[in-house]
This record gives C-alpha cells, structure tokens and sequence, in this order.
C-alpha cells in the first residue's frame, strides 16, 4: 500500500531502482541536520544501507541497530563517540520500541493503536525535535516497517513534519510469497498458544505486514487473515478475528474452516445466533465437517436449544463415532432433557473412548446422582478424581453426593478440598454451609454461606441458605432479612418465598407469613411444602377448614409428604372428627413408621375415642422411637390410670420425671396414683413437688389436702383446702373436702358454712345434703338433721338406707319423724 503523505510522495517511482536513486540524490544533496524515512523490510534495511555506503563514499555513514525498546534517543546519539564526524545516521529497529503499544486488529490503518497512549520514545522525539536538530548535524534516516511509519505519523506527528522525504522499498513479489508460505506451513494454532504476548505481538505485526505488501496473491492473502485470525483468538481478541476472517471469507467464501472459526469466536463473545449462522456456513459447504456439527451443538445448548442440540451432536457422531467429547457433550444435553438413564449411556461411550476423560466420569457422576446411584456417582466422581486430582467441579459433586447419602462430615471435607483447589468457588462453599448446617453446626454454615456470599453477593441459594441457618440459630429478624435479599436478586424464588412464610410465622406474622406462602405458589403451585406450611399458618389464624384444604393439596402433589398427613391429623382433631384424624396418623406412619410424634397423637386420639388399650400400643411406640420423650410416657400412665392398673402408672410416671422432673402436671398424677394405692405419705411428697413448681395449683392443694385426711391430719388438710379456695373459690368439690375435715375436727357449725358454699355453686347435689343432716345431727338439732336428710332423700333414695346404719344419727333413733322417714315404702319423695 502507498501512503499517501504529499504530492512530492505521489510523484516517486513505482519502480524499486528508481526510488533507490531518489534515495541516494537526497542524501547527497543532505548537508546538516535532515530526516528521512525509508519503508521497507529488515533484509531489505541492510541491504540499502550496504549500497548506500558503496555508492557515497564522500560522506562518513553510520548505522545505530536497536535490538531492545528504548525511551531516549537523544542521549544514545549524543553518546556516540564519532557524532561528530558523522554525516548519515542510518537508524534500524526503533519499531521495537513500539509493539508493546500495539493493539492487536485488523481492518483498516489506525486499527491496530492504543490511542490512548504514545510510545515513549515518540513523545521523547516530539518533545526534544528542537534540541535534537540544534545538537546534531547528522541526517537521521530512519528505516521502518510499514506499521512502524504508521506509528510515527500517528503519534509522533511533529516530529515526522520535519522529514524531508520518505521513501518505499516494497518487498518484491518472489519474497512475499516465499514469506506467506513460511507463515501459513508454521501456523500452528497450539502453537500460538505458547508463545508469550510479546511474541504473538510480533507475530502478527508481520502478517500484518505482508497483508499491507503490493505483491500479495488473494489466495495467500485469505490464507494469512486464517493464520491472523488464529493469532489474535490466541490472545482472545475475538472481536478482531471476527473482522480478519470475515476478510479472509471475502476473499474465499467457501473457506469451510473460517466459517467455523469465525463461529467459534462469535460463541466466546455470546453472539450464538450469529455463531449458529456461521456454523451453518461452513455445515453448507462441508456437510461432513464434524467439529461444525459439534460447535453447532454447543451453540444450541447456550440457546437452551436441547433436542437440537442433540441432533447436531448426533451428526458429529455420526461422521467421527469416536469423538469422545461429542458423546460427552450429547449425555450432558440428555441430562438437561431429564433422560438420565440415556445420559449415562452417553458418558459410557465417550469413556469408552477415551477412559481417562475426568469431564465425562464427572458427568457420569452427576447422571447417576439424578438417577438416586448416589454410591455409584461417588464412584464416577472418585475415577475423575483419579485421572485430574484437582478437578475441583469432581470433589465439590462428590460432596453433594456424599450429603445426599446423609455422610456429612465426609460431605464436608470433600467441599473442603474443593476450596483448596479453587477458594473462590462460591457453590462450594454454598454446599459446604448446607453440609456444616445438616450436622447442626450453624454458626460455621452461616461462616461459609457469607464467604459465598463474599464471592458472588447475587448468589440467591446461598442468601436463602443463609436465612436457614439464622433461623435454627433463632434469629428470625435476621433470616427474614436474608430471604429478602434471595428474593432480590431472584423474585421468583419459591424456596425463598416459602423459607419467608416460615420466618415469619416464628415471629408470629402468620397473616404475613400467609401472603409469604400464597407468593411461592403463584411461582410453583405444586410445591407441597409451600401447600403444607399455607396449612399450618391457616391452623394458626383458627381457619382449620382452610388449612385442611391446603393439606390435601400438599398430598395431592406429594402423597407420600408424611408431615401433611400428620397435620392434616391435627387439624382434624381440632375439628373432633377423630376416626378421621386417625386414618390421617396412619397414611403418616406408613410412609414413616418412626415419627414418635405421629404416635403421640395417635395415642391422645385413641383415648379420646376409649381406646385405651390400642392407645398404649401407640405410646409404646413412640417411646420406642424415642424412649426419653417424657410426654408419651406421661400420656400413657394417664391411660394406665383409666385401666385402674395403678402400678404401672406409677412406674409410667416415674419415668416421665426421670427425664423432666419439673412436669408438675406428672408429680400431682403421681400423687393421685399413689392415693389409689394408699401411700398417702408419698402421695403428699408427691404433691408438694408440684406446689414447688406451680404454688397457685389448685388441684394440687384439693389432692394434698385429700390426702392429708386419709393420714387423720385433719387441721393440716384444713390449711390445704383453704391454699385451694384462696386461689378458686367456687370450687364446690373443695368446700364438700372442707366440711369433711372440720366434721373430723368436730367443728360441726363451720362444717355446715363449707356445705352451703358448695350448694351455691351446686344446689341439686345430694352428698351434700347428706353431709349437713350428719352435722345437724351430730349437734342434736333433729329437725335441721330430717329436712336435710328429706332433701337428700328426695334426690337420691340410697339415703334412707344409708341413714339406718349410720352413727351420726344415733341420737336420733328415738324420734318419730326419724323413723317415719327412713322407714316410709312409698316413692322416693318421703311424706312430710
């Protein structure tokens, strides 16, 4: 290319000898300081500077050959120990002082400039040109490539104003050929990829220039922009390969090869539509170019284009069977599609290929993990291992597996050893946080879920693993902040969404927790988890038939979710249907049999419905699960109780305060059993240990006091009585207990106060009536002792014989009314 610089330039001769001869003429016409340039090759450079010093012998010539970049030329020149006596200067090599400033490209003059930047040595020349010209009296003839004089009227323009000529010695056309062979017959794209930045610089600086030389052919000239091309995706300049193929393709449209690369590139700059075109192009003219079909494959599967992206691995297969990444790419592409059995099948082949492919033994790994393999996945994962012991993607899926067969700790040092491969890989330490929070280790899990979080802050799983931890850590505020954020970065996140209902319904939002629960299914209407929590929240706001609807959701979707059967059963025996409840604990147990829990209620249904006896089986069977559960083994000295079987509630009870021996309710049942058995003593210990608990149990007091007059200790009954009333006062039963005991301490007067009270509260109850007719008459008042007896007679008629035998009427016996009373016939009313 002839650069079009002045008209003086236009005028030159096209013919080498000729500007030879320009050369020369200026050069002896030169006296002083001047500045020339000279385009031309190295060889070339020698060989003009060697005629030039044969041809003007008159003038002291001198040549100054740069073999490294500099900054300074000045002072190199002034160091030269003749400048003085020199006349011509010929300078070689000062474009090395710019190739570190290239930036590689193609297309046009000026594509290939930082022009942002000006090598050193150019802004030096600009700003010392004065001090230069009024130093030396030397004609400076610069010899340069084509880029090189680029460069100097680019970016050095004050300096190169000052020329006095420039002059070209393109490279003859036996010599371009000869050296577009040796380039095309080296170019190796391997290659390319060992030399150092420096060197691919350079290297594409000379194709760049026998592309720009009058003598190149059109065939070579594609040929070169197929090696430039190769260069520069070296570098990963792909936008500027792009540009060097397309003029390659103009020049030879149907360079099969080019299309490819040029669809390559496209690809690394996520341009598939246009990679997908590209490939087809090359496909068009060499329908058997199998490394198309597979890029074309690749291509569709970034367009999550999957069943013809099998297609187009299927030709590639088609014409190189053995292509073992072909084969692997192909399982990959049947995972997506969720045909993990043929997936396998795939990675089979390409290992069949070739065995030590760690990528498809990885794949193999994650198929067989999809398939539920988990033990056979490890194995695959272990054979990538083998073959690549770094392959951080192969520990971090064996971890997963690993988790998945509840190996945790083993999980944990496999993630481990993923992060020491590669520490900022964020899903490991994600899966690192979820192994450390199944082995209850919270704290640590929230450390590594952070440290994800450290490397990728829009990594929504690890926010939404992070709100976990915080939330089995208690934080709820904290862990509701988390899954918003998840939320943030990924709105449709029904995990989140669900994990949010659940923090909130710990803070007690449940209206809010609710709307949280109703957002992950607007996203996935079949998430049983979401429809089982949507449950629990209804069964918290009291809308037990709603949330029962919301259970047999979350089963329709999943019928086997054992925690929706159980709730389902709560619900139900909120609602009192409980044979219902029962059929619901069942579908519970049957998917899995250990939930003590389930058992629990199971058992609390049973004796709702006077099942005793199956209801102990079903106690039995929690404890069985989990024998230190002290509500089962209370539960079921409750039920022992009811069967009259004392001892073994007592032992029942007994066990239920060896693990929690504050369960006050226990102490005072214990105290109730003990009573039946007659060991009143133990029976009032009993009953003290639930007053040192709860002192204002009423119940505890009435059950103490009972006991106590069992033991004759009247006044200490008395004092009991009165602990209960003081806290309940319209407790009839302990008003009858209190009169009882003031009649044993013959305090007959307060006796019939305590009866009245109870007959406030309960005036048909004929005990009661009985009780004030033995008081009236243990204090000879006869006709008080028969209107009450008359009462108690006319409400149950067992009195009358009662009254025969009794001792408190024995004073009694004498009077007319007396026996008239416990001797009428008639019915149950007596005459009065």
């Amino acid at each position: 290319m002839k650069l079009e610089l002045t008209d003086w330039d236009e005028d030159l001769p096209a013919d080498t000898e000729e500007e030879y001869k320009a050369l020369v003429r200026a050069l002896r016409r030169t006296k002083g300081f001047n500045v020339l340039f000279v385009r031309c090759s190295p060889a070339v450079g020698e060989e003009i500077i060697n005629k030039v010093k044969k041809d003007i012998t008159q003038k002291k010539i001198e040549v100054l050959r740069l073999e490294e970049p500099i900054d300074n030329l000045y002072d190199i020149v002034d160091h030269l120990p003749n400048k003085e006596q020199i006349n011509i200067l010929f300078i070689k090599g000062l474009e090395k002082s710019f190739t570190q400033y290239i930036q590689p490209g193609y297309g046009g003059q000026g594509d290939y400039y930082k022009l942002d930047t000006v090598p050193r040595i150019l802004g030096h020349l600009n700003l010392q040109r004065e001090r230069v010209r009024d130093k030396f009296n030397i004609c400076f003839v610069f010899l340069l490539p084509l880029f090189g004089l680029k460069y100097f009227i680019q970016r050095s323009p004050d300096f190169f104003d000052w020329r006095s000529g420039v002059f070209e010695f393109p490279t003859d056309a036996e010599s371009v050929e000869k050296e577009s062979l040796r380039i095309i017959w080296e170019g190796d794209y391997e290659k390319y990829l060992t030399l150092t930045h420096e060197e691919r610089r350079e290297k594409i600086i000379e194709i760049e220039e026998l592309l720009e030389e009058d003598h190149q052919t059109p065939s070579y000239r594609a040929s070169l922009l197929y090696q430039l091309a190769s260069l520069l995706y070296a570098a990963k300049e792909y936008a500027v390969a792009i540009t060097a193929l397309d003029q390659a393709l103009k020049v030879k449209p149907d360079d099969h090869q080019a299309w490819q690369n040029k669809g390559v590139a496209l690809g690394n700059l996520g341009h598939y539509e246009e990679a997908l075109a590209a490939f087809d192009q090359a496909l068009k003219v060499k329908p058997d170019q199998h490394q198309a079909w597979y890029n074309k494959g690749n291509t569709l599967v970034n367009l999550e284009r999957y069943e013809e992206a099998l297609a187009a691995f299927d030709q590639a297969l088609k014409v190189k069977p053995d292509d073992h990444q072909a084969w692997n790419n192909k399982g990959n592409v049947l995972g997506k599609l969720g045909r993990y059995e043929e997936a396998l099948a795939a990675f089979d082949q390409a290992l069949k290929v070739k065995s030590d492919q760690h990528q498809a033994w990885n794949n193999k790994g994650n198929a067989l993990g999809k398939l539920g393999r988990y033990e056979e996945a490890i194995a695959a994962f272990d054979q990538a291992l083998k073959v690549k012991p770094d392959d951080h993607q192969a520990w971090n899926n064996k971890g997963n597996a690993l988790g998945d067969l509840g190996r945790y700790e083993e999980a944990l040092a496999a993630f481990d050893q993923t992060l020491k491969v590669k520490p900022d890989q964020h899903q490991a330490w994600n899966n690192k946080g979820n192994a450390l929070g199944d082995l209850g280790r919270y704290e640590e899990a929230l450390a590594a879920f952070d440290q994800a979080l450290k490397v990728k802050p829009d990594q929504h799983q690890a926010w939404n693993n992070k709100g976990i931890a915080l939330g089995k850590l208690g934080c709820d505020e904290e862990a509701l902040a988390a899954f918003d954020q998840a939320l943030k970065v990924k709105p449709d996140q029904h995990q989140a969404w669900n994990n949010k209902g659940i923090a909130l319904g710990k803070l007690g939002c449940d209206e809010e927790a609710l709307a949280a629960f109703d957002q992950a299914l607007k996203v996935k209407s079949d998430q049983h988890q979401a429809w089982n929590n949507k449950g629990i929240a209804l069964g918290k706001l009291g809308r037990d038939e709603e949330a029962l609807a919301a259970y047999n959701k979350a089963l329709k979707v999943k019928p086997d979710q054992h925690e929706a059967w159980k709730n389902k059963g709560n619900t139900l025996v909120n609602l009192g249907c409980y044979q219902e409840a029962l059929a619901a604990f069942d579908q519970a147990l049957k998917v899995k049999p250990d939930q003590h829990q389930v058992w629990k209620n199971k058992g609390i249904v049973l004796v709702n419905l006077g099942c005793y006896q199956e209801a102990l089986v079903a106690f039995d069977q929690a404890l069985k699960v989990k024998p230190n559960d002290h509500e089962p083994w209370s539960n079921k000295g409750i039920v022992l109780v009811n069967l009259g079987r004392y001892q073994e509630a007592l032992i029942a009870f007994d066990q239920t305060l060896k693990v929690k021996p504050d369960q006050y309710e226990v102490w005072n049942n214990k105290g109730i059993v003990l009573v039946n058995l007659g060991r009143y003593q133990e029976a009032i210990t009993a009953f003290d240990q639930t007053l040192k608990v709860k002192p204002d149990q009423y119940e505890v007091w009435n059950n103490k006091g009972i006991a106590l007059g069992k033991l004759g200790r009247y006044q200490e009954a008395l004092a009991a009585f009165d602990q209960t009333l003081k806290v309940k006062p319209d407790q009839y039963e302990v008003w009858n207990n209190k009169g009882i005991a003031l009649v044993n301490l013959g305090r007959y007067q307060e006796a019939i106060t305590a009866f009245d009270q109870t007959l406030k509260v309960k005036p048909d109850d004929d005990k009661i009536f009985y009780n004030k007719a033995c008081c009236y008459a243990l204090q000879g008042n006869v006709e008080q002792a028969i209107n009450n007896l008359q009462q108690a007679i006319n409400l149950d008629p067992k009195y009358r014989d009662l009254a025969k035998t009794d001792s408190d009427f024995d004073a009694m016996q004498q009077a007319e009314r007396f026996q008239a009373l416990i001797s009428f016939k008639g019915d149950s009313k007596s005459p009065q």
